[in-house]
């Protein structure tokens, strides 16, 4: 017989996030954090710190950790630090990412580089380093944060998809290296939502022209979806608190969609 557990527990477990300071990041460290665990909120701006400090405000464990992904030494430093300040890592969400929305033949070479980069370079580095931490307190769960045109192609956004494609697929090949490590990878990938990338997208395409815009064009973005809206933060938290904890116990190598319906 199966008895009701509390799954969703995560008191005693440390989960690193990147791209922490806003949108989707800070939604999941605001998510995970709710659920008992501690947060190390990894981001390259310095604002960020004001996005723990509301957090330990409102009574729970949340350190900010300034750090550029697509260095290694500047990753190693963050690691090290998050390890002395917190003892151990549990989970991490790979989460930070750019997009330059243009075709590829009208992409530079610097901006290829740029979404690469943070995307697939800061998900290397940030595994590479924090996986030996998840060894040494038996395992845990990494989650990478992939898009819906990771697994499907997307118009004016050629680097986008390529970093998130790869996103996707490196996820298979990352659980299936760990899984004898009690380590467990999946890709989280979303829909439209309302970040302030999002909202960059809308100024690159030529779908928002004035702040007055940016209500329409985000309505405009969930209106042709099966469930009719657009994504909110909370919405793709949810699905990574599913995937860090007890309740995704055998689950690896997945690609979960949560994009109201949108590539259905």
């Amino acid at each position: 017989m199966i008895d009701r557990k509390d799954y969703l527990n995560l008191s005693g477990k440390v989960a690193v996030i990147t791209g922490a300071g806003s949108g989707i990041g800070l939604g999941v460290a605001q998510m995970l954090s709710a659920y008992g665990a501690a947060v190390a909120m990894v981001d390259v701006s310095f604002e960020t710190e004001e996005r723990a400090r509301e957090l330990r405000e409102a009574g729970r464990k949340a350190a900010f950790f300034q750090c550029d992904v697509t260095s290694e030494e500047s990753v190693v430093r963050a690691v090290g630090a998050i390890a002395a300040e917190f003892g151990r890592i549990d989970i991490l969400h790979n989460n930070a990412g750019v997009t330059v929305r243009k075709s590829i033949d009208r992409l530079e070479e610097r901006e290829w580089n740029f979404v690469l980069d943070v995307g697939l370079k800061g998900l290397f580095l940030m595994s590479k380093h924090i996986i030996p931490e998840l060894r040494k307190v038996g395992g845990g769960s990494i989650i990478n944060t992939g898009s819906g045109w990771g697994l499907k192609g997307g118009e004016q956004a050629a680097a986008y998809c390529a970093a998130k494609g790869g996103i996707v697929n490196v996820t298979r090949a990352m659980a299936i290296d760990h899984g004898r490590d009690n380590i467990r990878v999946n890709s989280i990938n979303p829909g439209d939502t309302v970040t302030a990338m999002m909202i960059s997208e809308g100024r690159q395409t030529g779908g928002i022209e004035s702040d007055a815009d940016i209500g329409g064009f985000l309505k405009a973005c969930g209106e042709d979806r099966p469930l009719g809206r657009i994504g909110q933060p909370e919405d793709i938290a949810k699905g990574v608190l599913f995937l860090c904890s007890d309740l995704a116990g055998w689950v690896t190598g997945a690609a979960l969609v949560v994009d109201g319906g949108g590539i259905a």
